[in-house]
């Protein structure tokens, strides 16, 4: 079973990454990168670090065993190899946080997931990484207050993935109805990965959103500029051309939606073929 993994960064360039639910991401093996850095023969032994147990050997071996079931699509038996250890060995945060990663990115489940995470960040409150996947899970069950003020402190504190906190952030903030600090960490997303046209794109919905259609026309016309042929996405024609009739550009708005049903390929959603369609009869509407 494939699972998911929030933390891996902003979706790419290629065409189908520019819908909203791409900012998720797939997983590209390493589905919980501090449990992969913490089994590494270097930091099995020795002394506790922020509070965490060091990790033995003999379960080191054990969660590679595990990760080796979730990436061969044997989740049922991953997850009944992990319990077991969490069971024998309930105050080792590695244990645990391997736990919940299969539980919630694996398995797709964050509300069993979160429990856990919560287990490990009463071992080790300063384990950064942990706080980031509570948040996601937060954030995945709709506590979006929850989750920001998490993703704030992790920010403060300078960790690591500026980019996926300042992505998954301003998600966050927009459900909380907070766009104007929205637009800012799109902007700051933007910082880390420039020219995304995904993250581009999501900019500019907030700015539209916010009575900044000029800038958002701007960003709409920065990410589809690199695009040609069969890579042009007609979504991004579509929502360039609604925001252009909005500014009483009729022909640019006219050409965008010609453009966006020519550039429409097995696949599309029908119901961008007809946006397209209703935007062209609107303009020819009296």
């Amino acid at each position: 079973m494939a699972g998911r993994d929030d933390s891996e960064g902003a979706p790419g360039k290629e065409r189908p990454a520019t819908t909203r639910a791409a900012s998720e991401g797939r997983d590209s093996g390493t589905p919980a990168q501090s449990a992969v850095d913490a089994r590494s023969p270097a930091r099995t032994g020795g002394a506790a670090r922020n509070g965490r147990e060091p990790c033995p050997p003999e379960v080191a071996e054990q969660l590679r065993q595990v990760d080796r079931l979730r990436r061969t699509g044997r989740y049922a038996s991953a997850l009944a190899q992990v319990r077991a250890l969490a069971e024998a060995h309930p105050r080792l945060g590695i244990v645990l946080m391997e736990l919940a990663m299969t539980l919630g990115i694996w398995g797709g489940a964050p509300a069993e997931a979160l429990p856990w995470f919560e287990r490990v960040l009463e071992l080790a409150p300063g384990h950064r990484t942990t706080r980031l996947h509570r948040a996601l899970c937060l954030a995945r069950l709709g506590r979006h207050a929850e989750a920001v003020a998490d993703f704030d402190a992790l920010v403060d504190g300078g960790y690591r993935k500026a980019l996926v906190l300042h992505m998954k952030r301003a998600e966050s903030l927009e459900a909380l109805g907070q766009d104007a600090r929205a637009e800012q960490d799109w902007t700051l997303a933007l910082a880390e990965d420039r020219d995304n046209p995904w993250l581009l794109q999501q900019r500019a919905a907030v700015r539209a959103r916010l009575g900044m259609h000029a800038e958002a026309l701007e960003d709409l016309s920065a990410a589809l500029a690199p695009q040609q042929g069969a890579d042009i996405d007609p979504e991004l024609l579509h929502e360039r051309g609604l925001l252009r009739a909005k500014l009483g550009d009729g022909d640019g708005a006219r050409a965008d939606f010609q453009a966006g049903l020519s550039a429409l390929r097995r696949g599309d959603p029908d119901s961008l073929r007809d946006a397209l369609s209703s935007a062209i009869q609107a303009l020819d509407a009296p």
